[in-house]
């Protein structure tokens, strides 16, 4: 199958802008770029006056908690976590996390992620429902180390990294839950296996203040970055959920393996300060990040980004947090994992979007990066949506059964009320 996207308008990943270019997508990959006048092809579509970027990765997700939007609110951090989310989560079943992930990839896919890199228990069950959804997925299997002891769990998360080794559109990694929540012991046990597995891992660090100094009367001053690195966290390639309460002395740590999933929405919902990450953000190598939507309450990259952008500008600081940066922060996500995407190339995954700014919301057009990142709303300016050649999005359509997800995840959502909260081993 030749599909060409005739006189497009390319926004690079680097925020360029390529005017009039004809893209030719052969099966699941980019054939040519240019100008393809005596192209042979299947389908043609004009794209004159539209835009086409590559798709966005949303790099910290949770997402069956989809099915847990909107149950917790305004409380604490210590209260959404201890009190109502991981009292709920307790009683989950396998069908809540199905239904829960097919809504977030719905979202995703609706919002323009065309890859994710989520942490979340049941790896098995998350994977069968993106690959039913045909969207791209790294997945850590999530390992809490309870009482000091991994074993069972890592051989659980040993044969997902096995099972999916290879596979087009799941990318396996191991998730130690936290420094935290997991002992040296279990993080180093955990890094090892990744190490012999020739795999990443996902892990939340410095998510609050109180981690910090917690983990420094814990270990002899050591931050969490600190025992981090002295577990070998940092020798493999390693998704850093949050970093928001980053200390100076810990950027020595990042590696060009080394990426930061950035959730400001996360952080204003939850009260949780706006610790160093502002200050110290370029050289954490930030990407696009979502927490989930039991905090988040929704999984649109885009809000994130913006939100972010205008935090940093809130206190003088205008004429920083510049565009072309948060689209490189929306786009880098594609270079920590392995899908061979982020790039509208030759060689390159057919994995983009196609917007269309002609609406009112982006009207007049005098700048596509500021259109998009300051007023589009993500859902309604993309109309297409390709992952691997193959159309998930057409039309402003999505190519799914909308109605029989949110109907299921809504019966799943009122069983979980029923059921209630039950008791949890986990804590904040």
């Amino acid at each position: 199958m030749k599909r060409l996207f005739k006189n497009a308008n390319v926004i690079t990943h680097e925020g360029d802008i390529l005017n009039h270019q004809d893209i030719l997508v052969c099966d699941d990959k980019i054939e040519t770029v240019g100008q393809c006048s005596d192209c042979e092809a299947d389908e043609i579509f004009d794209c004159t006056d539209k835009f086409i970027a590559p798709g966005f990765t949303a790099m910290h997700v949770h997402s069956p908690m989809n099915i847990f939007k909107g149950i917790a609110e305004d409380v604490n951090i210590d209260d959404w976590f201890n009190r109502e989310i991981w009292p709920y989560e307790s009683k989950m079943t396998e069908e809540d996390i199905y239904w829960g992930a097919k809504l977030a990839c719905l979202e995703m896919l609706n919002n323009g992620i065309t890859a994710f890199a989520d942490h979340y228990f049941k790896s098995d069950v998350i994977a069968k429902a993106c690959k039913e959804c045909g969207i791209k997925a790294d997945i850590a299997y999530t390992i809490f180390g309870f009482g000091g002891n991994c074993d069972e769990e890592l051989k659980l998360a040993e044969q997902f990294v096995r099972d999916y080794r290879g596979d087009k559109l799941i990318s396996p990694r191991l998730g130690p839950h936290s420094p935290y929540m997991c002992s040296k012991e279990v993080l180093k046990t955990i890094v090892n296996k990744a190490k012999e597995l020739e795999c990443g891992i996902h892990i939340h660090v410095s998510e609050t203040s109180r981690q910090v100094e917690e983990s420094k009367q814990l270990h002899g001053g050591q931050t969490p970055f600190e025992v981090l690195n002295e577990c070998g966290g940092f020798d493999v390639p390693c998704i850093v959920g949050h970093g928001l309460w980053v200390q100076q002395s810990d950027l020595k740590y990042y590696r060009d393996t080394t990426c930061t999933a950035i959730s400001p929405k996360t952080y204003l919902k939850l009260g949780m300060g706006k610790g160093n990450l502002w200050k110290y953000y370029a050289q954490m190598n930030p990407v696009s990040g979502n927490d989930g939507s039991a905090s988040s309450n929704s999984i649109d990259v885009l809000e994130q980004i913006r939100m972010f952008a205008l935090l940093g500008k809130w206190e003088d600081e205008a004429e920083e947090f510049k565009l072309k940066d948060m689209w490189k922060i929306l786009m880098d996500g594609h270079r920590y994992l392995n899908f061979n995407s982020g790039r509208i190339e030759a060689g390159y995954s057919a994995d983009f979007n196609v917007f269309d700014l002609s609406k009112c919301s982006t009207a007049p057009l005098y700048n596509p990066l500021a259109a998009i990142l300051y007023s589009a709303q993500a859902a309604s300016a993309i109309t297409d949506t390709l992952i691997c050649g193959k159309f998930v999005k057409r039309n402003g359509k999505l190519m799914l059964n909308e109605r029989e997800i949110v109907e299921n995840a809504s019966h799943c959502a009122k069983e979980i009320y029923t059921r209630g909260k039950g008791t949890t081993k986990l804590y904040f």
